[in-house]
């Protein structure tokens, strides 16, 4: 008879794992244990422990710490083993299997449940490709034994954070870099329109509209410089520490080793620790990346805010730039359009903002030798990443390149602002400005109007002087260039 269900052992006994399923015990105990969030780990993470596992056997294997074993009647060889190891391994890292990671982030501390399902899912993985099928008896590679060779989840986990943020690192620069250009380009197509500026949201003296959106660029590439100067400290790898960082178990040999192999893999640049202890107690690389991330967060925020307030309206509000229409923005007033992908923007990056602070707290809850909030600290330093780079790329394809700007409206806004007063303080001061501001805003008319009225300038000094274009560019106003 057929079961659907198959016996698996651990330290603790036996357990019933599904027929189907490549994991062990210790993964089933962690199912059982933890139906937290329902959520998974990042395919980061999983790539990132794989490529571990990957390079560990290699390393082994090179030192020679792989030795033969009897098992189905046969000699596997410890080369035949490390072999099927890679190979299971290899598979992960493109992709296979995916569906065999199946612990929720919110687990053991460490993330010992997270080490033990990719041991074991690579483990019998291995076996299968040297003809021991998931049922059979006296599998020759052991998940704890082979697989975890010289390892321990202190420091696989801390190292497989850094990986992971790195492995998606340049996408994340590349997305940010395109929206840096897409900002650029809105910044030179709306150079030419002159608008009012507004400090406090009330009216301020000119500016062009391609200023506010080259400001907007020019944050997001210095945000982009925070990123990468913040990515360096996670290219220190602790891979070696073991349990404590004093790498017992391990190959005196295995540390430097470790970190040649995982850059030939990778194609990363990646250096060895200065300080295995400090690699597994401290987090602080970690939390600084995800800081810039919040920085970032906070910007987008910003701008997805301005974009918001610009198109608000359209007829009862600023409506300086339209946004493009990509859905009905109610179910119940007809024609209404909202600024959804702004809107989307701000959701998104409050989301970051919060993983931050949930990085940030898990960074300083460790304890001597270690860290055991690292699982949660890599769940939501992937997500940030996800989802600012998701957001970003449906931010641009979606809102960015199709916003159009509704001159008319800015330089009529820009005609009713007395605070144009300002440019005039060099000739007549800033009380007599003050003076003209309130009536021009009293009696509805222009300042142009008010000064040339009460005899404080000539109509032609007042053109010269209240040239909005000129105003743009900064300077003293009536006053020659040198003196």
């Amino acid at each position: 008879m057929t079961t659907d269900y198959r016996i698996e052992k651990d330290s603790l006994g036996e357990v019933r794992v599904p027929a189907g399923a490549y994991w062990g015990a210790q993964t089933q105990r962690a199912i059982h244990n933890f139906p937290i969030t329902g959520l998974r780990p990042y395919p980061a993470f999983v790539w990132s422990m794989a490529m571990i596992k990957r390079a560990a056997a290699e390393v082994n294997r090179d030192l020679a710490l792989f030795n033969d074993k009897e098992a189905g009647g046969r000699t596997i060889t410890g080369a035949e083993m490390a072999g099927a190891i890679m190979t299971a391994a290899d598979e992960v890292i493109a992709g296979q299997w995916a569906d065999q990671f199946v612990v929720d982030p919110i687990q053991a501390g460490a993330g010992t449940s997270h080490n033990m399902n990719l041991n074991e899912v690579i483990a019998n993985r291995a076996n299968e490709l040297l003809g021991f099928g998931l049922d059979a008896k006296g599998k020759p590679v052991s998940p704890n034994d082979h697989v975890n060779m010289a390892q321990s989840t202190n420091d696989t986990i801390p190292t497989a954070i850094r990986l992971g943020a790195l492995w998606r690192l340049d996408e994340l620069l590349a997305t940010l870099a395109r929206l840096a250009a897409g900002l650029r380009a809105k910044s030179a197509e709306f150079d030419g329109i002159i608008k009012s500026g507004r400090t406090h949201l009330q009216d301020a003296v000119p500016v062009r509209l391609g200023q506010e959106f080259g400001a907007y660029a020019r944050a997001i590439e210095r945000d982009t410089e925070k990123i990468r100067e913040a990515a360096e400290g996670l290219r220190r790898l602790g891979i070696g520490g073991t349990a404590t960082g004093t790498g017992l178990n391990a190959h005196p040999e295995y540390h430097a080793r470790m970190i040649q192999t995982l850059s030939r893999l990778t194609g990363l640049t990646l250096y060895e620790s200065d300080d295995l202890f400090e690699s597994m107690q401290s987090m602080a690389d970690a939390v600084h990346f995800s800081g810039a991330l919040r920085t970032l967060a906070g910007d987008l925020t910003r701008i997805a805010n301005d974009f918001r307030l610009l198109a608000s309206g359209p007829t009862t509000g600023l409506d300086e730039i339209r946004l493009p229409p990509v859905q009905p923005g109610s179910s119940i007033m007809p024609g209404k359009v909202n600024p959804v992908l702004a809107e989307m923007m701000n959701m998104a990056m409050f989301q970051v903002q919060g993983n931050d602070l949930t990085v940030m707290l898990a960074g300083q809850a460790g304890q001597l030798e270690l860290n055991v909030m690292m699982p949660i600290i890599a769940y939501n330093l992937f997500q940030s990443m996800d989802v600012i780079i998701n957001a970003v790329n449906s931010f641009i394809d979606n809102c960015l390149v199709g916003i159009t700007a509704n001159a008319e409206k800015a330089t009529g806004w820009l005609a009713k602002n007395a605070i144009l007063v300002t440019a005039l303080n060099p000739v007549i001061g800033y009380l007599k400005g003050a003076e003209v501001a309130k009536e021009a805003l009293a009696t509805n008319r222009t300042v142009r109007e008010v000064v040339v009225e009460k005899g404080y300038v000539t109509a032609e000094e007042a053109d010269q002087l209240l040239d909005v274009s000129a105003l743009t560019e900064g300077g003293i106003q009536g006053v020659a260039a040198g003196g």
